[in-house]
C-alpha cells in the first residue's frame, strides 16, 4: 500500500468519525490558513511559500517512491528548513502577531491613544494641511493610535510640543533642517520631527508612488496609524490608513475621513465628530 492510499483511507476514516469537536477544529485551523495567506498575498512572501509547496510535493514523492538518498536528505534538512522559514517570512510573521495584539484592544491598556486628543490633533493637522496645500509644501504627519510609534520616534528630532498648524507650518518649510522626514504625533503632542518610516516591501506598492507616499504606506501596513500626506508637486493631500490611499481630499471630505467619532459629554452612549 503506497503513500496515497494511506493517505485516502485515513482521510475517510477520520470523516466516519467526524463529530461537533473535529468540524470546530477544521474551521480554526482553516481560518488561520486562509489568515496566512492573506498576510503573504502580494509579496515576496508568495513565491517563497510557492517554492516551500514543491519542496514538501517533492519530499512527499520521495518517501512514497522510496528515493532512499532523497528521503534521507529531507529528513535531515528539516531543522534548517524551519529556521529559514522564520527569517524569510520574518515580516510576515511580525505583521501577523502585530494584528492578533490588537484583536480586542489587547494592546489599548499600554497605549496613550486618547480619542479627544487625537480629533484635537487632526483639527490642528488639517488646518496646517490647507495652508501647505495651496503653497504646494510637501508633508508628512503621522497619528500615534494604539501601535507605538516609538521606534520611528527614535529616528527623529525630539520636540514634545503641544501640536498646532503654526508648529507644524514651519517644521515643514522649505529647506528647513526637519522639512523632509516625518512629523509623529501622540495624542495632542508633537513627539519627534524629522523622522525616517519604513517603505513597504518590493512588490507590495503596485502604483507609481512618490517618496512620501511610499513612506506613510509602509507604516501604514506596519502600523494602524493614520497618516497624512501633502504633495509637494500637486500640493495634493492624501490619506493612508492600513494600507489604503485616499487622493484629492478637500477640506470637507478631509475632515470626514479622518473624524473620529468619540461619545458625548452627556453620556447618552450617542456620537458626534469633533473638529
Amino acid at each position: 500500500m503506497n503513500f496515497f492510499e494511506q493517505f485516502w483511507l485515513q482521510l475517510l476514516e477520520v470523516i466516519r468519525h467526524l463529530g461537533p469537536l473535529e468540524i470546530v477544529d477544521v474551521v480554526v485551523v482553516t481560518f488561520i490558513l486562509y489568515q496566512l495567506l492573506r498576510l503573504v498575498r502580494g509579496t515576496q512572501g508568495t513565491q517563497i511559500l510557492v517554492g516551500l509547496i514543491l519542496l514538501a510535493v517533492v519530499g512527499v514523492v520521495s518517501t512514497s517512491l522510496n528515493l532512499i538518498l532523497l528521503s534521507w536528505l529531507f529528513r535531515n534538512a528539516t531543522f534548517f528548513i524551519v529556521i529559514a522559514v522564520i527569517v524569510m517570512f520574518q515580516p510576515e510573521l511580525r505583521r501577523a502577531l502585530d494584528q492578533l495584539g490588537r484583536i480586542g484592544h489587547i494592546g489599548r491598556p499600554l497605549s496613550r491613544y486618547n480619542t479627544r486628543q487625537y480629533n484635537q490633533a487632526i483639527s490642528e493637522a488639517i488646518r496646517a494641511a490647507e495652508r501647505l496645500s495651496m503653497k504646494h509644501t510637501g508633508a508628512l504627519i503621522a497619528f500615534e493610535r494604539d501601535v507605538g510609534l516609538e521606534d520611528y520616534a527614535a529616528t527623529g528630532v525630539r520636540i514634545n510640543g503641544e501640536i498646532s498648524a503654526e508648529m507644524l507650518q514651519s517644521i515643514f518649510y522649505p529647506n528647513s533642517p526637519l522639512h523632509d522626514g516625518a512629523v509623529i504625533v501622540r495624542g495632542d503632542r508633537i513627539i519627534a520631527a524629522g523622522c525616517l518610516l519604513p517603505l513597504p516591501e518590493e512588490g507590495t506598492v503596485r502604483e507609481r508612488l512618490g517618496t512620501r507616499h511610499r513612506a506613510a504606506l509602509g507604516l501604514s501596513l506596519a502600523s494602524d496609524a493614520l497618516v497624512l500626506v501633502v504633495s509637494e508637486e500637486t500640493g495634493n493631500i492624501s490619506v493612508i490608513e492600513e494600507g489604503k490611499i485616499s487622493r484629492n481630499l478637500d477640506p470637507d471630505s478631509l475632515r470626514r475621513r479622518v473624524a473620529v467619532k468619540v461619545a458625548s459629554e452627556n453620556g447618552n452612549g450617542r456620537f458626534r465628530f469633533l473638529r
